[in-house]
């Protein structure tokens, strides 16, 4: 059994939420972790927040980095001072934390391991998306959530050994904190939720936003914690007044986590551009809105319980607000609530822990370089 310095870093409130279960069970299982909370959140309070109430104390705190390039300096100053012992790197998802990481610890000679890999939106202006892919060059292991996301590595060149399908921790979060679905019949109303510069930078399509969330009243109710990003932008763009306005709508500070929880459980509908969302709802039964014209996150795509569409048109704002109709009438809502969900069972921790007690993966994280001074290529050219 082998038992490793892991360096974990994370920097947004969804990295903590679904570190935390991962950072335990290491511990658990007799690693030793150096948590670091790289200052990458916009918010310190909404980070600290969910540090707190997950458990999840940093066993370093760095000052909020001037961008990537900050992210990086930074990250190579961790290595080369109270990380320099670290075994291996585990980052998560797809902020620039992500990348930042992978390359310092290529930079220092440590092996780098990705969770929530495989991950594929397929769109070309996204950054998360370079990010991933950043990542996926860099890993010595991929932890992918799901069979399609180790598809997409398999499909990219990487090697099937390097591969390991854990789930998504989130899943352990939900399970740890006791979250139950709500039955269908129970439930009120809309959750909705929006920050992605795509969505509430441009003015045309942020009073698009608000339309939808005005006819999305019709529904029922509507909870609309607003994100601080989408707050400035309502502002800058005058757009505030307008939407505190709107009859059947309640806007509100971002919530406590457990709150957040508590009112997409208690949702007919989710609309939502979050992808951390996407995977909570379907762990509860409820369907969303995507507003979005891709994810990541196709398995509910496919499985018809998540709609995608943008909102840079009329057009999509209308397929937005119908979507929400459709899905939140009592048919869609019982066969939504009674399909399995398919980003993981709450024990993605556990199987990382034990999958790096292995020894087997030594060979794995060696980064020795290749010798082909007898000549030999490492591939033959197409015929």
């Amino acid at each position: 059994m082998r038992r490793r310095h892991v360096l974990v870093p994370f920097g947004t409130r969804p990295e903590v939420i679904k570190l935390a279960p991962v950072v335990h069970a290491l511990r658990a299982a007799g690693h030793r972790v150096t948590a670091v909370d790289t200052g990458q959140h916009q918010d310190a309070v909404m980070s600290g927040d969910i540090q707190r109430t997950l458990g999840l104390a940093p066993d370093l705190r760095l000052a909020r980095p001037n961008g990537l390039g900050g992210l990086v300096t930074a990250a190579a100053e961790v290595f080369a001072g109270a990380a320099s012992s670290a075994d291996l790197v585990l980052a998560l998802g797809d902020t620039h934390t992500v990348p930042a990481y992978a390359l310092a610890a290529r930079g220092a000679g440590i092996p780098f391991a990705h969770l929530e890999a495989g991950l594929r939106s397929f769109n070309p202006r996204s950054l998360e998306e370079v990010n991933r892919r950043v990542a996926a060059a860099t890993a010595q292991l991929h932890f992918a959530p799901t069979d399609r996301a180790a598809a997409f590595l398999r499909a990219e060149g990487v090697p099937v050994e390097r591969i390991f399908v854990v789930g998504n921790p989130v899943i352990d979060t939900l399970r740890a904190k006791g979250v139950r679905p709500v039955p269908p019949a129970d439930r009120t109303g809309v959750l909705v939720t929006a920050h992605r510069a795509s969505n509430v930078d441009d003015p045309a399509r942020l009073a698009r936003l608000v339309d939808v969330v005005g006819r999305l009243a019709a529904i029922g109710p509507v909870r609309f914690p607003v994100h601080p990003r989408t707050r400035a932008r309502l502002h800058d763009h005058g757009l505030a007044g307008r939407l505190a306005a709107l009859p059947g709508v309640t806007c509100e500070d971002p919530l406590p986590y457990d709150d957040l929880l508590a009112a997409l459980a208690g949702a007919r509908v989710v609309v939502t551009d979050s992808g951390g969302l996407q995977e909570e709802a379907a762990y509860l039964g409820v369907p969303v809105v995507v507003l979005r014209r891709s994810t990541p996150r196709w398995e509910g795509v496919e499985a018809g319980t998540a709609v995608l569409t943008g909102i840079s048109g009329d057009d999509e704002a209308d397929r937005a607000v119908a979507a929400a109709h459709h899905l939140s009438t009592p048919a869609e809502l019982s066969r939504v609530a009674a399909l399995p969900c398919p980003y993981g069972d709450g024990h993605t921790g556990a199987r990382v822990a034990a999958l790096l007690a292995d020894p087997a993966l030594d060979p794995l994280l060696a980064l020795d370089e290749p010798d082909h001074t007898d000549g030999t290529l490492p591939w033959a050219p197409a015929s």
